[in-house]
């Protein structure tokens, strides 16, 4: 067998142990399940990625790992097919509130509040029931306020790989536009 022959069975490998992985999984555990080294494992999750640009299955790296997940674009089919309630539709002020967290991450209640100008426990409830925000920690502040931050499920919800994706902040620092 040729080496690409070889070397194309092991990214079939690993393709096959992040299709049964429940959660993101690490490059050094795929490497010890795979008996090799982290290097051939990220060569072979580039394969990978590159083969999934245009097909339903994206590889996704959050937590420190990476998994298999639907393409953003083909949610509601698959959806649809499994007989899920459509995804939990985000209010302008829960987008507002979103936003925040996402370019301010870890920011406690108030902070948001401050800059939205406006309470912000109701949005911030739907946002953690909805799975898109987490409570990360407590300040080190008077009364110790919850931290929030996204999770991987709003990377996935928003088909990001990462923060860094998020786009830039206008020049004039405004977070978040309200019509008057």
């Amino acid at each position: 067998m040729s080496n690409n022959g070889r070397e194309l069975g092991f990214v079939a490998r690993v393709e096959s142990v992040l299709f049964v992985a429940e959660e993101p999984v690490s490059t050094h555990r795929l490497a010890q399940a795979l008996e090799t080294t982290p290097e051939r494992v990220e060569r072979a999750l580039e394969a990978l990625a590159a083969h999934y640009e245009s097909r339903g299955v994206r590889l996704q790296h959050c937590d420190g790992g990476v998994q298999l997940t639907t393409a953003p674009e083909a949610a509601s089919h698959v959806e649809r097919f499994l007989g899920l309630e459509s995804r939990v539709h985000v209010s302008q002020a829960a987008l507002e509130a979103l936003a925040i967290v996402a370019y301010r991450q870890p920011i406690t209640r108030p902070e948001v509040e401050a800059i939205r100008g406006v309470g912000s426990d109701s949005v911030l409830r739907t946002l953690l029931n909805a799975g898109l925000v987490d409570r990360v920690g407590r300040a080190d502040a008077v009364g110790r306020p919850f931290l929030y931050g996204t999770t991987p499920e709003f990377l996935q919800h928003f088909g990001l790989q990462s923060l860094e994706e998020l786009p830039d902040l206008p020049e004039d620092g405004e977070m978040v536009r309200r019509s008057p």
